[in-house]
């Protein structure tokens, strides 16, 4: 297996796969990192402009940036019903245990604050299921 380095550091496999769990979370989070960033600037501009309340629009928009990562992951994946299996059981459970979190900060904290921390979850949990499921699969 030969391993590549792209200019953010990010080690790849020949496939073009990312070859650690470090790697893939560290992507994912700066994902959800840059897309709070952008969700916070929106909030901010609508609320100066009177067009809605600051923290009212939904969290999960910081998404974006890490499914996008898991769809390249997939892709790179290659063929075969293992990838297919492992992200839908991968984006199961994050969505489940993400919705649990959000839905249980819900009733404390605005939607922003509920969204953001169920999308955090449920991106930990896909990488993790994705990564060693995959992994785990590719071994038998």
């Amino acid at each position: 297996m030969t391993q590549q380095r792209n200019a953010r550091g990010l080690r790849r496999d020949a496939g073009g796969r990312l070859m650690t769990i470090s790697d893939l979370l560290g992507a994912a989070f700066a994902g959800l990192a840059v897309g709070l960033v952008v969700l916070l600037i929106f909030e901010a501009v609508m609320a100066l402009t009177g067009l809605g309340t600051f923290g009212s629009s939904n969290g999960w928009l910081v998404l974006i940036l890490p499914v996008w990562l898991f769809v390249e992951e997939f892709r790179a994946e290659g063929f075969g019903a293992h990838r297919v299996m492992m992200a839908a059981l991968a984006a199961g459970f994050g969505v489940a245990l993400g919705m649990t979190v959000a839905g249980l900060i819900s009733g404390v904290a605005p939607a922003l604050v509920s969204g953001t921390a169920g999308a955090a979850t449920g991106t930990v949990v896909y990488c993790l299921v994705w990564f060693y499921g995959l992994r785990w699969l590719n071994q038998r």
